[in-house]
């Protein structure tokens, strides 16, 4: 039995996450088309069959248990603004990763993000019940970087050569996470509640 029980959904004032299906391919590919996305991310999802595969391979693993994508939409507009997703899912030692987190730049310091993580941090600790949740970023990723730390996780190093993007460069990889005994002194800095059985939170 997977750790994470399909379907999940989560719902904030201003975002919803919902399990990637294949109908959102096409609104998340022609939100990939800016560039400015994949900067700092090991492909290049401006490439509409790069993306394309990525996204269905994720759809897949889901059923696996080795990942679990979301498509991100914004509940005002009620249109797809991006993709998240848990993998690295190690549910023998109650640890997964948040990661390949991706949004429309419109979407950029706008606080959308926060309360995606701050969602899926909730869903994380207090339905998984997991001890552990990594998030990681490129080391030249400044504006990721922030927007992690500002969540209140721990830099726990740079890993080194850890990955070749998709124009042959290597990425030196930064390395973060929150465990268990910081949750709730994080939410106390970070006022939310805990979601309830419709998977709903409000910030």
């Amino acid at each position: 039995m997977n750790w994470i029980q399909h379907p999940v959904a989560l719902t904030g004032e201003n975002v919803k996450l919902v399990p990637l299906e294949n109908a959102h391919i096409p609104e998340l590919i022609a939100v990939g088309k800016d560039e400015r996305i994949w900067e700092h991310i090991s492909i290049n999802g401006a490439d509409e069959a790069r993306l394309t595969q990525h996204l269905k391979s994720a759809i897949l693993k889901r059923a696996t248990g080795e990942q679990y994508p979301f498509a991100v939409i914004d509940r005002k507009k009620d249109k797809i603004i991006g993709c998240t997703l848990f993998h690295n899912i190690f549910p023998e030692h109650r640890k997964l990763e948040i990661g390949w987190t991706w949004y429309d730049p419109a979407y950029w310091r706008t606080g959308y993000n926060r309360e995606c993580k701050l969602l899926l941090l909730t869903y994380c600790f207090e339905t998984l019940k997991a001890v552990r949740v990594q998030l990681q970023t490129d080391e030249n990723n400044h504006r990721s970087r922030a927007a992690i730390l500002r969540l209140g996780a721990t830099y726990e190093g740079t890993l080194r050569k850890e990955r070749i993007r998709a124009n042959g460069a290597f990425r030196n990889t930064a390395m973060y996470s929150i465990i268990d005994d910081e949750w709730p002194g994080l939410k106390n800095v970070f006022p939310l509640q805990s979601l309830n059985a419709n998977g709903k939170a409000n910030f």
